[in-house]
């Protein structure tokens, strides 16, 4: 069965990077461009990871973490913060509040692939 991953990043290039990347290893890859959208892919589909950038317009990506956090269908989802948030206050929040990876922008889409990989397994 195709794991299955939601992107969520307002940055186009980042987004096509990463849809394209995951779709060659075989994910079945959800695309949202903010918080709100993702929250709503969020309400009909339970990925087994989330890519998440931070600082989005509408609804950030702390507001949701907590989203996905406080959702018993979404309990066994892995979040991994994506961005360019890179001070270790920032890592220190984001982990805190439940992500389970902290990577920072610019990135290494070998990295993210290998991290995501290790945590689904």
């Amino acid at each position: 069965m195709k794991k299955k991953i939601l992107i969520v990043d307002d940055e186009p290039n980042i987004v096509m990077t990463l849809e394209y990347t995951f779709k060659k290893q075989d994910f079945e890859v959800y695309i949202a461009r903010d918080g709100s959208e993702a929250l709503h892919i969020l309400e009909n589909n339970i990925p087994d990871i989330v890519l998440l950038d931070i600082m989005m317009p509408d609804v950030d990506g702390y507001q949701t973490l907590k989203y996905i956090k406080e959702q018993d269908s979404l309990k066994n989802t892995k979040v991994v913060f994506l961005t360019a948030k890179n001070k270790v206050s920032d890592i220190e929040k984001g982990l805190k509040l439940g992500a389970d990876k902290y990577l920072t922008k610019p990135f290494s889409v070998k990295k993210i692939v290998s991290e995501v990989l290790e945590l689904l397994n």
